[in-house]
């Protein structure tokens, strides 16, 4: 973080695949920290890949978007191995034999309803008098997590239907339910996260020794029905019984014509800049130590923010509003120092976002996919991107590369091999642009061809896999984030992914 505006390439010129843990293949319904993780860094090395980015790490909640978390420094319980534990001698041969579910997409329903039984038997196993596990409990960095957890086994709903005391979060109510519930709930979450956090380091470190940085996310706003919003409601736009008065979202654009009302409680900025945002230093501290890179999303809010009225059925009723701007991010730059920092730009841009973004010097976000409307001075051209910026073929809110080529008419694709070739041509590339699935792997050689310090690819457009491989469709409910790999990819794909990585100079 250089809040001079004066950084330049923030990062080494190199290629990423973005490959979220809950896609890795595996035998127990989800991807985990586990051997299969393992396995993805070995073919990020062999593909010469410097960069492996995720979705945010956090336990997911209702809609299973890891944008919308119980805690937004938590860690999916999910993710942790359960073959580990069962070498840790915590679950037996047995139990872990019928936790295994079918291989394919995601299923959460069944994951909720037998996932947390699996891990309760491994919890019953563990010696909560473990030194480091005590000194971890004492840190107090998930206490909030796991009274909120304790309290929604108890009570369920959310925060708001929880008993008075509960709901305010009185202090001598709350020091009672830690003390009562402290073996049988308490420390069950707690362990939770200490074995995520346990697993996630040592995956971390193996990745680095392969010379591979980690990027994670971070997400703009936190859940409504969340620890965050629970234990620090001072800091959140809420009624006197703790209700949201406005809610975030974004008006219509390109991903929908009613625009996306997300729900999340909106940020009562003044009560933030009051205590110097250190609660957002804390969590950008939190995820620097999760994460090599962090990318922030949704970062034009920092500059405006949408409000959305509590209740309205839509996001095309709104306006925007002043946001903190760069007075949060040189709070969290004295007290944390220069941090490796993604802004995503997307969306409704004004001048404002652009000075924000240039002022703290942080990379935005380029889209291959955006590029070929026929606009010869659209910004996402290889023309006219820079270095200090981040190429991606499409996000995971987008159609995958193949399955947007392929939703093109015969008209629209002709116009666009065109223009796609002419963008190849300018980067000096040489690649057939004739059949569709040609030119969705011409639009990946287009994107490591840019100036751009960091491209990153989705795994989806690394295999040439069509929309029914799409991770999140905005603005829908249900059928997202279900996308898992049936295998981690070979050689063969290595070899092709490794060949692009050198002809484009990101070795």
């Amino acid at each position: 973080m250089n809040t001079t505006g004066e950084k330049k390439g923030a990062f080494l010129r190199g290629a990423g695949i973005l490959c979220h843990i809950s896609s890795l293949p595996g035998k127990y319904g989800i991807g985990s920290l586990g051997k299969e993780a393992y396995n993805f860094v070995d073919f990020l090395e062999r593909s010469k890949i410097k960069y492996w980015q995720i979705l945010p790490l956090v336990q997911t909640g209702y809609g299973d978007s890891p944008y919308q978390s119980v805690c937004c420094n938590s860690g999916n319980p999910y993710f942790i191995d359960l073959p580990t534990l069962c070498d840790m001698g915590l679950l037996t041969e047995e139990e872990l034999a019928a936790a295994e579910m079918p291989a394919g997409k995601v299923n959460y329903g069944e994951l909720y309803s037998r996932r947390y039984a699996t891990l309760r038997l491994a919890y019953g196993r563990f010696n909560i008098e473990d030194k480091a596990f005590k000194q971890f409990v004492k840190s107090g960095l998930f206490d909030d997590y796991a009274l909120f957890m304790s309290l929604k086994s108890i009570y369920g709903g959310t925060y708001r239907d929880w008993p008075r005391a509960y709901k305010y979060k009185e202090e001598l109510a709350i020091s009672e339910l830690r003390e009562n519930l402290y073996k049988k709930e308490y420390c069950f979450w707690q362990f939770l996260q200490y074995e995520f956090l346990r697993e996630w380091k040592a995956l971390k470190k193996y990745a680095n020794g392969k010379g591979i940085e980690l990027v994670g996310d971070i997400p703009l706003y936190v859940a409504d029905d969340s620890s965050d919003v629970w234990a620090h409601p001072e800091l959140f736009l809420l009624d006197e019984d703790l209700n949201p008065t406005e809610v975030a979202g974004v008006p219509p654009d390109y991903f929908s014509a009613t625009g996306q009302l997300w729900g999340n409680p909106l940020y009562d900025w003044a009560a933030n800049e009051e205590q110097n945002f250190a609660w957002w230093t804390d969590r950008i501290r939190r995820s620097c130590e999760l994460y090599d890179i962090v990318r922030i999303d949704h970062f034009r809010g920092f500059d405006r923010f949408y409000a959305i009225p509590e209740g309205a059925p839509t996001a095309e009723v709104g306006e925007w509003r002043k946001g903190p701007g760069i007075k949060l991010f040189r709070a969290a730059e004295s007290a944390l120092g220069n941090v490796k920092i993604i802004a995503e730009d997307l969306g409704i841009i004004d001048e404002g976002v652009v000075a924000l973004r240039d002022a703290t010097g942080f990379p935005g976000m380029k889209i291959m996919m955006f590029a070929f409307d026929g606009n010869a001075k659209n910004e996402y051209l290889p023309q006219y991107i820079e270095e200090n910026t981040v190429t991606y073929t499409g996000t995971h809110d987008n159609d995958t590369a193949y399955g947007f080529i392929l939703g093109m008419s015969e008209e629209r694709f002709m116009q666009f091999k065109k223009l796609l070739r002419s963008a190849l041509k300018y980067e000096g590339i040489s690649y057939p642009v004739v059949s569709r699935a040609e030119a969705a792997r011409a639009l990946v050689k287009c994107a490591l061809g840019t100036k751009s310090d960091m491209c990153i690819v989705p795994i989806q457009d690394i295999l040439g896999l069509d929309n029914s491989a799409r991770m999140n469709v905005p603005s829908t409910s249900s059928g997202n984030w279900q996308f898992r790999l049936e295998e981690v990819p070979g050689r063969r794909v290595a070899a092709w992914v490794r060949a692009a990585v050198k002809s484009s100079a990101r070795e």
